[in-house]
């Protein structure tokens, strides 16, 4: 399958069952929501290290706030529900409490209740007080600007982490440039983030390592400078590989994701240096979701 000079490989990504949660942080402007949000979503790249994969799903005007201040969608996956309710108790703590004039919704209606209020209502040191809107409790906990307004719960739901592609090209700078391309159409997408700094990763990685202690060690077979060391995917044109992925509140979310970021690169073509798009995968054994590259563009 070739798409305007780009070679599609006949392989699939394979992505992981996950709990994943919508979190709505409002603040006096945007700049200070987005200051909220981006620590919040800080060190959440891959659940391998960081306990959490994260990131802002869009940004929102007052009109679609609970609050009607401007306000930023976050997503927040684990793959456990106790380490989800670890890391939303912890992010929103640290990053939203702490962050001047913020407050912070639940994002999502349905699915199994996260504490949120619940539990950072004792910062408040017995000052708390509670009000009940609409069949929903609200915690105002009393700070030094004012009051922090937080939900007493959020919702979380079953969700899909780790769909991915590969972009191969002939340098790195091409290949960087296709993926930013990608990124900036997916990011027009609800219900998806791509956890990575700028959405794009270089260091693809594989299961086990030659060392003992590492579960995950460098994608070799995908990497240019180890073409005659190990038994490469690449051949010589092959300069740079970069890797995106995504993670979704639903299946169809992520493959759509997909599908709109590799079409992105495709428009680029072989003209622009893009030789070939793969993905990562464990041979099917390890996550319950299968994305084929060619059935997604076809």
């Amino acid at each position: 399958m070739i798409i305007n000079g780009v070679a599609i490989d006949d392989t699939f990504a394979e992505a992981f069952g996950m709990r994943g949660i919508r979190l709505i942080i409002t603040a006096y402007n945007e700049t200070w929501a987005l200051h909220s949000a981006n620590a919040m979503t800080g060190f959440a790249t891959s659940v391998i290290a960081c306990g959490a994969e994260a990131g802002i799903e869009r940004m929102l005007a007052p009109s679609e706030t609970p609050d009607g201040r401007p306000g930023v969608s976050v997503l927040v996956f684990a793959v456990s529900s106790k380490e989800l309710i670890k890391q939303i108790e912890r992010r929103v703590g640290q990053c939203v409490l702490t962050s001047p004039t913020s407050a912070i919704f639940a994002g999502l209606d349905e699915g199994d209740p996260v504490p949120l209020g619940k539990t950072l209502r004792y910062f408040g040191d017995g000052f708390q007080t509670s009000k009940q809107i609409g069949g929903k409790r609200y915690w105002r906990v009393p700070v030094m600007d004012g009051e922090f307004l937080v939900q007493d719960t959020a919702r979380m739901v079953k969700a899909v982490g780790g769909g991915n592609f590969l972009v191969l090209a002939d340098t790195q700078v091409q290949a960087l440039e296709a993926c930013e391309a990608a990124i900036r159409e997916m990011r027009k997408l609800p219900e998806v983030v791509m956890p990575f700094p700028g959405g794009v990763v270089r260091s693809g990685s594989k299961v086990g390592s030659k060392y003992k202690a590492l579960s995950a060690s460098t994608n070799d077979a995908f990497c240019p400078t180890l073409r005659g060391a190990t038994k490469s995917e690449l051949d010589e044109r092959i300069g740079a590989v970069l890797e995106i992925v995504i993670d979704g509140l639903t299946d169809a979310s992520v493959k759509k994701a997909m599908e709109v970021g590799m079409r992105e690169v495709c428009k680029i073509g072989a003209a622009g240096g893009i030789r070939r798009l793969s993905a990562g995968n464990y041979g099917g054994k390890l996550g319950q979701f299968q994305y084929h590259l060619r059935e997604i563009l076809s």
